[in-house]
């Protein structure tokens, strides 16, 4: 799962936004349901969560600090000084819910879990597929991509055949 945040994070960041970290937490429903609740005011678990520091990270891109190791070089007092590496923030994982997900859309748990992640960082990096149709299908060519260099199949795939089902067609199965 690394490797595909990692490849994301590449794929997505800026030329100039520079080595990165984030946290990844796999966690029960219940505790994703608490965060939902809290964060978003929706009393559910969800698959993903995502809380970025993007005011950090976009600070660091307007200053060009990948090419100065982040540490303390720019001459720009405005800059954000906080070592090599940029924090990016963190992604929460609702255990049960991919496994169930997984299972019903005929998806191995390590590929949804691949899909997820990639979608979490790409969140920490400000995309946000609920602010434009435009934004959507951008996130998901980028999470295609990456999935695509781990031989994963698009998770989108079926999503889409459903949706262009006639109207009135049993789309649950």
């Amino acid at each position: 799962m690394l490797r595909v945040a990692q490849m994301t994070y590449e794929l997505g960041a800026s030329a100039r936004a520079g080595a990165a970290e984030l946290s990844i937490l796999l966690a029960d429903d219940e505790f994703v349901r608490t965060l939902n609740r809290k964060y978003r005011h929706q009393d559910k678990p969800t698959n993903v969560l995502s809380f970025p520091q993007t005011a950090v990270y976009q600070n660091a891109v307007d200053h060009n600090l990948a090419n100065q190791n982040l540490a303390n070089h720019s001459t720009d007092p405005a800059a954000p000084q906080f070592g090599s590496v940029l924090p990016l923030g963190d992604i929460v994982l609702a255990y049960e819910t991919l496994v169930r997900e997984a299972h019903e859309q005929h998806k191995t748990f390590e590929n949804h879990l691949a899909h997820l992640v990639a979608h979490g960082v790409l969140h920490l990096m400000g995309y946000d597929h609920e602010e434009s149709e435009e934004e959507a299908e951008e996130m998901e060519a980028m999470e295609r991509a990456v999935l695509a260099r781990f031989d994963i199949a698009d998770p989108y795939a079926a999503e889409h055949e459903l949706e262009d089902m006639p109207t009135g067609t049993d789309k649950t199965k």
